[in-house]
C-alpha cells in the first residue's frame, strides 16, 4: 500500500485553527518518510485544545503560519494520493477550513478514515479510539495527540488491517474529496 497518514491538532474548535500537522508517507507497506510542524494560528487557544496535546501559544510564536506549512506538504493531495487519518472527518475538515481561511484552492484526493475501518473490522472493540486501537493490536502509542505519534500510529493501523484482512474491505470505505 502506498499512502499518506495525517493528523492535525488545533488550538480551538475553529476548524482553521490548527496549531500542529504530521504526515507519515508509506510506500510498498513500509514508513518511508515523517513530516512535522508547528502552525501559528491566527486564533486564540482554548484552555481545553492546550490541556488535550500541551500545546501552548508560547510554542508557536515562531511558527510558520499554514500557507508556508501547506506549500511543503501540498504535494501529498493529488486526486490519486490516499491520505489516511484516524476521525478523518475532523482532520480533513481542519485541512479544508485552513485552505478556506487562506482562500487557497481545495485538492482533490483519496481518504480513509481508520476509524471506520476499525468499526468495521473490530466491531468486539469496546470503542475505537486511536488508544484503543492500539492497545489492542500492540501499536506504541506513547505521546497520544503530538500530530506526529497519532499520525504514525494511524498508518500502522492501516498496515495491520491490510496485512490481516486485505485491501478489499479497505477500498470500500476511501472516498473521495
Amino acid at each position: 500500500m502506498n499512502f499518506y497518514s495525517i493528523d492535525f491538532e488545533t488550538a480551538s474548535y475553529a476548524k482553521h485553527s490548527a496549531c500542529s500537522v504530521a504526515l507519515v508517507k508509506v510506500e510498498n507497506n513500509k514508513i518511508v518518510d515523517e513530516y512535522y510542524s508547528l502552525i501559528k494560528p491566527e486564533t486564540d487557544f482554548f484552555w481545553k485544545n492546550i490541556q488535550i496535546h500541551g500545546i501552548k501559544p508560547e510554542d508557536v510564536a515562531d511558527a510558520p503560519k499554514f500557507p508556508d506549512v501547506w506549500n511543503q506538504i501540498q504535494n501529498c493531495f493529488k486526486p490519486n494520493s490516499l491520505v489516511v487519518a484516524h476521525n478523518a472527518p475532523f482532520d480533513c475538515g481542519v485541512l479544508a477550513g485552513c485552505l478556506d481561511y487562506y482562500g487557497i484552492d481545495q485538492p482533490n484526493y483519496l481518504s480513509l478514515c481508520t476509524v471506520k475501518t476499525s468499526r468495521k473490522l473490530f466491531p468486539e472493540l469496546p470503542n475505537h479510539k486511536l488508544n484503543t486501537i492500539c492497545e489492542n493490536l500492540d501499536i506504541q502509542l506513547n505521546n497520544h495527540h503530538d500530530a506526529l505519534e497519532d499520525s504514525r500510529a494511524c498508518a500502522e493501523i492501516l498496515l495491520y488491517q491490510e496485512k490481516h484482512f486485505g485491501v478489499e474491505p479497505l477500498k470500500k470505505l476511501v472516498t473521495i474529496k
